[in-house]
């Protein structure tokens, strides 16, 4: 399994849910709604999933094992942190453009 694509769909500044992202594996499958959230010592992710009649949530789908959870949260959270960094800088280069005009 290679994850092929990962794309930042939101970004969420309040609360914990910190990001929406869709995954793309081997070019040929996507799963889309995967959460980034901010737990109480570091960010996770969180598959999709659904409430049942129950009222418990369920993942619709998620790795089987622990390394290619391992796999999905390493590509996913470091697309998270690039894409954050990048806004950061491209907010930083702004002020700085503003800065030196005045």
């Amino acid at each position: 399994m290679n994850i092929t694509d990962v794309k930042i769909r939101r970004l969420m500044s309040g609360g914990r849910l910190r990001a929406v992202v869709s995954v793309t594996i081997d070019d040929m499958i996507a799963v889309h709604d995967i959460k980034v959230v901010q737990g109480d010592s570091r960010l996770f992710v969180a598959m999709p999933s659904h409430k049942d009649e129950n009222g418990v949530f369920r993942d619709i789908v998620h790795p089987i094992s622990t390394a290619s959870r391992k796999i999905f949260e390493e590509s996913i959270l470091e697309a998270y942190e690039q894409h954050t960094a990048a806004l950061a800088a491209e907010a930083e280069n702004a002020v700085a453009g503003i800065d030196e005009e005045e």
